[in-house]
């Protein structure tokens, strides 16, 4: 039996593999227990256009507290809007093997609302 995170970058795999087919800009995101991280990342795969995570000063002052739901939002809307600046307007979600659920839902969900398409 394989462990969790082999599991994890197993789904990962397959996901890019269909988005890279895709031939799209993506929004990865990244869990891990305290922190969350999203990046834009252009179509070819080699450069990142925008890039926020509670680790930044911004989100930081934001919320209380880095490892919730309400800090994963904050780190949509920050995202959605450099994403903007960088001249992006839709992305695939690529949310790298973590469920459709919790804080990487609330990051899709608060970046859709601040306008950018996944």
């Amino acid at each position: 039996m394989k462990d969790k995170k082999q599991s994890r970058l197993r789904r990962a795999k397959k996901l890019r593999a269909k988005i890279s087919r895709q031939g799209v800009t993506r929004l990865s995101v990244h869990r891990t227990a305290q922190h969350i991280y999203a990046q834009v990342i252009d179509a070819s795969g080699g450069k990142v256009l925008a890039a926020s995570s509670t680790l930044d000063a911004g989100v930081k002052k934001a919320v209380k507290n880095t490892s919730n739901c309400d800090a994963a939002a904050e780190v949509g809307k920050q995202i959605a809007e450099l994403a903007k600046k960088a001249g992006v307007e839709q992305v695939a979600f690529d949310r790298s093997g973590f469920r459709y659920h919790g804080r990487v839902k609330a990051l899709a969900d608060a970046a859709r609302e601040a306008g950018l398409k996944l």
